[in-house]
């Protein structure tokens, strides 16, 4: 089968999984991030060289312990500090000029504040009430919309980038690390994400439009640059990809990164948000 009928038809399925399971019930949302989660975290061992018994064991738990298991109090906030302090780590990794090998305890660090806390945040996003407090899983509150309008954000922005790089990228935006991507393609992305959020705000979320447009440039900057990170891993361990579980798009860490990265910064926003208004 031609490569480009193969990735559309893998692209096809994979963003219907995530459609279908988010609309559907706050069970399968969780069920599936929590498996996509397990899935990223043997990928990243991988990448970085890591047994995955005992990442696997604390991403289970703590996808549990902080988004299903009712009886557990947790500090959302501490949460989200942990996840934008790993991303500092993480931005100074991706500009260090050589690709030297992480030692245990940072490949642990990015584990746990890369990539396990920000899907948990990911996945509390939907049960957000209207006091900007997260909600029990039981509660009759969950709202999917917000969920879908971010996904269809960072889908336009993945999209237009490639289709405005290979039409009009010149200009390489980070070589070193990501030699297909152009600054033109990056400007495509944002712009046509801006365009999304603004349609998703007028007609799906009948939310402030400005609101949907910080979303959209929160998506466009911070996106590309989950991907790049993502990038990087994959350079430093010398693989093109971070699995082949997808024909055509690799792994699952690969289509999750610009979540991955995008995470804790729109859910500073909504924070921004709660305590501004």
């Amino acid at each position: 089968m031609n490569t480009t009928i193969t990735r559309a038809i893998s692209g096809a399925v994979y963003v219907l999984l995530l459609i279908f399971a988010t609309l559907f019930s706050p069970y399968s949302f969780l069920l599936l991030f929590g498996i996509l989660l397990l899935f990223s975290v043997v990928e990243f061992c991988k990448l970085v060289s890591l047994k995955p018994s005992l990442p696997l064991a604390i991403a289970t738990i703590a996808f549990i312990l902080f988004n299903i298991n009712s009886t557990i109090k947790t500090n959302d906030v501490l949460l989200l500090i942990a996840a934008l302090l790993v991303s500092v780590k993480a931005l100074l990794f991706l500009f260090e000029k050589q690709n030297k090998f992480l030692d245990t305890t940072s490949k642990y660090v990015f584990l746990i504040g890369y990539l396990i806390i920000p899907i948990i945040i990911f996945t509390k996003i939907p049960f957000l009430n209207a006091d900007d407090q997260f909600i029990n899983i039981h509660a009759n509150l969950y709202n999917p919309k917000n969920i879908i309008s971010i996904l269809v954000i960072i889908w336009m922005n993945d999209t237009f980038a490639y289709l405005s790089g290979i039409t009009l990228g010149k200009h390489k935006l980070f070589e070193s690390v990501s030699p297909k991507k152009t600054i033109e393609g990056f400007i495509g992305g944002i712009v046509f994400s801006i365009i999304a959020g603004i349609l998703l705000a007028k007609f799906y979320m009948e939310e402030p439009i400005i609101y949907w447009i910080i979303i959209a440039l929160i998506v466009g900057f911070f996106g590309t640059l989950g991907d790049l990170i993502e990038s990087k891993f994959k350079r430093v361990a010398g693989v093109k990809d971070s699995g082949n579980i997808m024909p055509g798009h690799g792994g699952f860490l690969d289509r999750l990164d610009s979540i991955i990265f995008v995470a804790p910064f729109i859910y500073l926003f909504y924070q921004i948000l709660y305590y501004v208004s």
